[in-house]
C-alpha cells in the first residue's frame, strides 16, 4: 500500500513538472498579455516583410523588362508579356504570404482594440467575449481569407500599377515603328494591320494576342474595382495593409 502511494505521489509530482503554472493574479496575467502581444507583433513583421520582398521583386522585374524591351528595337514585344506572366506568379506567391500575415495581424488588431484601447478610453460596449477568437485562433489556427480575395486585395493595393505600367509598355511597342525597326521613323503606326502583325507571337496570329491580353486585362481591371463588403478587421478604421 505503502509503495502504491509513492507511486502515485510520484506520479503527480512528475506531472505538475511537466505542467507550468498558468498565471493567477492580475498581475501576472497582464505580464503574459504584454508578451503575448509582442510575440505576435513579431510574427506579424516578419510576415509583413516577406510580403514587401516579393512585390520588390516584382518592381524589379518591371523595371528591368521595360529597360530591355524599350531600349533598343531587336528586342521583341514578348518580353513584356513574359513580364505578365511573371507579376501574376509572384502576385500568387504574395498572395500566399498574405494569409498567413493576415492570421497574425488579425490576432494583434484584436489585442489592440478589445485590450489595450479599453485601458486607454473604456468603452461601455465591448464585446465580453473579445479573448474567445483569440484563444480559438491559437488552438486551432486557420487561414481568414480565401486565396483569391488575398489575391485581389494585393492586385488592388500594389500589383494594378505595374500591369498598367507593362499594358502601356506593351501597346507602345507594337505600335511604335521606331521600336520595331532601326532607323524607322519615330511616330506612331497609323495602320491597324501594322499593329496586328507587330503582336503576332511566333506561329500565334497577332490578333490572337492581343485578343489574349484583352481578356486578361478585364479580368485584372473587374478584380480591382469589384468591391467587396470587407469584414472582421476591416470595419475598424481605415488603415489597412
Amino acid at each position: 500500500m505503502a509503495a502504491e502511494l509513492t507511486t502515485s505521489h510520484l506520479i503527480d509530482s512528475a506531472t505538475d513538472i511537466k505542467r507550468p503554472p498558468l498565471p493567477q493574479t492580475t498581475g501576472e496575467i497582464t505580464n503574459t498579455l504584454n508578451h503575448y502581444y509582442r510575440g505576435e507583433l513579431a510574427r506579424m513583421t516578419s510576415w509583413r516583410d516577406r510580403i514587401d520582398r516579393t512585390s520588390n521583386w516584382a518592381i524589379t522585374v518591371v523595371a528591368a523588362l521595360l529597360s530591355v524591351s524599350l531600349s533598343t528595337p531587336t528586342s521583341h514585344h514578348g518580353v513584356l508579356l513574359f513580364g505578365m506572366m511573371l507579376i501574376t506568379l509572384l502576385l500568387m506567391i504574395e498572395a500566399r504570404r498574405y494569409r498567413f500575415f493576415d492570421v497574425y495581424r488579425a490576432r494583434v488588431r484584436q489585442l489592440e482594440r478589445s485590450y489595450f484601447a479599453q485601458i486607454l478610453a473604456p468603452e461601455a460596449e465591448l464585446n465580453p467575449d473579445w479573448a474567445l477568437s483569440i484563444a480559438k485562433s491559437l488552438r486551432a489556427p486557420r487561414v481568414l481569407l480565401g486565396y483569391f480575395e488575398a489575391m485581389q486585395r494585393r492586385l488592388r493595393r500594389n500589383y494594378c500599377w505595374m500591369y498598367a505600367i507593362l499594358l502601356l509598355a506593351w501597346i507602345l511597342k507594337i505600335s511604335t515603328p521606331k521600336l520595331q525597326t532601326e532607323g524607322a521613323p519615330q511616330n506612331l503606326a497609323h495602320s491597324w494591320t501594322y499593329i496586328v502583325d507587330n503582336a503576332a507571337l511566333g506561329p500565334v496570329p497577332g490578333w490572337v494576342v492581343i485578343a489574349a491580353v484583352v481578356l486578361f486585362y478585364a479580368v485584372i481591371l473587374y478584380s480591382t474595382l469589384r468591391r467587396r463588403t470587407d469584414d472582421g478587421d476591416f470595419v475598424h478604421g481605415e488603415a489597412h495593409v
